[in-house]
């Protein structure tokens, strides 16, 4: 008997199939029959193979037979990848495939004129609130798969960025859902926090993820705030906004507090809608003094709902004018005490900076080669001038040479149109 050890990786036991396990948010289905056949093609053995505990066991003593067998399975990983919580088909970006990581909203890195830099290094949800703005999460009808950005990648790109944006940065860990999904969540913050460039980490998350574990890894590695996504502090009303009947609301609040003692800052970010949670206000204020939130940063950053286009709109959901809005906080401050609950820039150290300099100009048709299917039907990701651009309503396939007109520009966000 012998194990095929390989790092980071845990196996599970399915009916046809071995599940590889890869740093907790992605897996990969090995058929058993297929795996048998390249061990019989190899060796002239058809050994058993034995998930036990997490572990992969080969039922031989044939020698060499373990590394042949996690050679293959490392080789053929990228082919089979799919999130654990989306389950969707995953693209892995990696120097080799010389995809540009600035253009496009789902990954890479977004500049929108200040000292802050969007770092995205993964795409995908493991919630599917009523209201998200991009249709995320594993009921999404309208995204069909992921992306997962190898660090080493992302960093050598970010090094590129932060030269150009100058010393003082704050990198924000967002995305299109929930960045803790990223594999290489500890090892990114590491990363930002030994960067001369950068002085604030923070990070979007809805918390569901998180577990004392991972807290005191996030603080070890530098991580100074996390803007965090708790909608209701009733479990059943939690729940309906999340989009999960398995949303663990008592979970999250005990993480919150859980941030706050490692000597990570906690925003409260939760999304009102009117009618539905706005009588909830004065508790999460209350919330956010009992668990000491806001040491650094404000505590609280209430968003109005805002309906998009290609986002969740739920018939529930009220939409209130900003002027009624901000109207709204400014008499919650007056009534609690709570200050700033209209928030600025200046309050979190944001400030303008040149941007990156645009690649293209709207009109302008170039032309660019397919690298990449986008997350939607109808759209592919194609590159040129070493920027990204999402090219909508087309029939490319990757490895065409198209020309594309470009539509949009804002913030170095490329949209165009086959021309």
């Amino acid at each position: 008997m012998i194990e095929v050890s390989l790092p980071n990786v845990k196996f599970e036991e399915k009916e046809e199939s071995v599940r590889l396990i890869w740093r907790e948010t992605l897996y990969a289905d090995f058929d058993r029959k297929e795996l048998q056949r390249i061990l019989m093609r190899k060796y002239r053995v058809k050994p058993e193979l034995i998930v036990r505990d997490g572990r992969l066991f080969v039922d031989t003593d044939y020698p060499g037979i373990e590394k042949y067998l996690a050679i293959y399975i490392q080789n053929n990983l990228g082919a089979l990848l799919r999130s654990r919580y989306t389950n969707r088909k995953v693209l892995y970006i990696h120097e080799g495939t010389d995809v540009p990581l600035l253009g496009y909203n789902a990954f890479g890195l977004i500049d929108r004129g200040t000292n802050l830099i969007q770092v995205r290094g993964i795409s995908g949800c493991n919630l599917s609130c009523v209201f998200c703005s991009v249709d995320e999460g594993p009921y999404s009808r309208t995204r069909k798969l992921d992306y997962v950005v190898d660090i080493d990648y992302l960093m050598k790109w970010f090094d590129e960025v932060a030269r150009m944006k100058g010393k003082g940065l704050e990198a924000h860990l967002d995305g299109q859902g929930e960045p803790l999904l990223y594999p290489f969540r500890v090892e990114l913050v590491q990363a930002l926090r030994g960067h001369p460039n950068v002085s604030v980490i923070s990070m979007q998350s809805n918390g569901t993820l998180l577990t004392d574990k991972l807290v005191e890894e996030l603080a070890e590695a530098g991580l100074d705030r996390v803007n965090l996504s708790i909608h209701s502090l009733d479990p059943e009303k939690a729940k309906m906004l999340m989009g999960r009947k398995d949303y663990d609301l008592e979970h999250v609040l005990d993480m919150a507090e859980a941030l706050v003692n490692a000597g990570i800052d906690v925003l409260l970010a939760p999304v009102i809608i009117f009618g539905v949670n706005d009588d909830e206000a004065e508790a999460f204020i209350e919330f956010a003094r009992k668990i000491g939130a806001g040491k650094r940063w404000p505590a609280l950053g209430f968003q109005n709902y805002v309906p998009y286009k290609f986002g969740r709109n739920p018939v529930i959901a009220k939409v209130v004018p900003f002027n009624e809005f901000y109207a709204w906080l400014r008499a919650l401050e007056e009534k609690t005490g709570m200050r700033p609950l209209i928030l600025k820039p200046a309050h979190f150290g944001m400030e303008k900076r040149e941007f990156i300099p645009l690649a293209f100009k709207p009109g302008e048709v170039v032309r660019a080669e397919v690298v990449l299917p986008g997350r939607m039907e109808g759209e592919m990701l194609a590159k040129a001038r070493n920027r990204l651009i999402e090219v909508i309503n087309t029939n490319a396939e990757v490895g065409d040479r198209i020309n594309v007109r470009i539509v949009r520009t804002r913030h170095g966000i490329y949209t165009g149109t086959e021309v």
